[in-house]
């Protein structure tokens, strides 16, 4: 019985320390995936702002500015270009929303963004674009893949349509998380102007003015290392519109202040991000670790238990009935 009971712990030990290595090199990749049809909104604010007018091409001082990002993930879409490139696909259709403090729109920018859903490298299919422009991206844009390393990568800049490194500024604490602190300064660069502008304006109307629009920023993420995602944004960012031909003129300013994500949604992102960090290191760290140490201990348990039944059925002697003695030998005659 107990040799039976060895075998067993042997075979269990071996199958533990066989799916340590699956678990992290096999299922990883092909579980820890972006969910195709996600839907996410995020508020960003920028209090005591500088806002241009565009009735008067005068900045004003504003109480907030409001941004509103929301993401939904396109079902469909990713399903075509899943067949069309053989890698599991994830489309997000963003639109980046700008209100004044009276709630009226500033400006609208939708976007469209297609990667791979466990690596986040952008797949050039399935019309990637930026304000109906279309663009091909180099590097990450809104996540980092999981397991972030500590070291530079390269981040797509919406205004400007071109990728620049964002660079690894060291490990922080974030509610009570430990997270990577990422920064990235894009200096003033000419930009297109939004197709979609307020009181009826469109970017011929401000061009015909001899205006053009330049834009700096220096942006921040604080990301979780092991989802990937970000758990806090915010940008000191700045607009401008200049006059074309004419540097001597003063520029007026179109948009100036620090947005940072409003705390409701920090909060609500830090509870999503802690929850699902759980089953990605389920993956990557508590199972790879731990089978390898419970195999150990079945092998263990499984040697002991086959050493004791060897010493059982090699202890010598010939037993009698009586109590287990050894028989007495019978005395030689005389």
């Amino acid at each position: 019985m107990r040799r039976r009971a060895s075998l067993v712990f042997l075979a269990l030990a071996v199958f533990c320390t066989a799916l340590s290595p699956l678990l992290r090199w096999y299922a990883f990749p092909r579980l820890a995936k972006v969910p195709a049809g996600r839907y996410q909104s995020v508020v960003m604010e920028a209090k005591d702002a500088t806002l241009v007018d565009y009735g008067t091409l005068q900045p004003r001082r504003v109480s907030k500015v409001t941004m509103i990002e929301t993401l939904k993930g396109n079902t469909e879409l990713a399903a075509r270009v899943r067949a069309e490139t053989g890698r599991d696909a994830v489309v997000w259709d963003t639109l980046t929303y700008v209100a004044g403090p009276d709630g009226a729109m500033v400006s609208r920018i939708p976007e469209r963004y297609v990667f791979d859903a466990h690596t986040q490298q952008p797949l050039h299919a399935g019309g990637e674009s930026v304000d109906g422009t279309p663009v091909r991206r180099d590097g990450i844009e809104y996540k980092w893949p999981f397991l972030v390393r500590k070291h530079d990568y390269r981040y797509f800049d919406m205004q400007t349509r071109t990728s620049a490194p964002i660079h690894y500024r060291g490990t922080r604490t974030f509610h009570g998380l430990d997270v990577y602190y990422f920064e990235q300064t894009i200096p003033w660069t000419r930009v297109p102007l939004p197709r979609t502008l307020p009181l009826g304006v469109t970017p011929d109307t401000v061009r015909q003015l001899g205006l053009e629009r330049w834009y700096t920023t220096t942006r921040m993420f604080w990301v979780d290392p092991v989802t990937g995602a970000p758990v806090d944004g915010e940008e000191d960012h700045r607009e401008e519109l200049r006059w074309t031909g004419h540097p001597e003129k003063q520029p007026i300013t179109a948009f100036a202040g620090h947005v940072a994500m409003r705390p409701d949604y920090v909060d609500s992102t830090v509870a999503l991000v802690t929850s699902q960090r759980q089953l990605v290191l389920l993956l990557t760290s508590y199972l790879p670790w731990g089978l390898p140490v419970l195999g150990a201990a079945l092998l263990a348990l499984a040697l002991v238990l086959e050493i004791r039944g060897r010493d059982r059925r090699a202890i010598p002697g010939d037993l009698s009935h009586d109590g287990g003695k050894p028989a007495r030998p019978a005395p030689e005659g005389r």
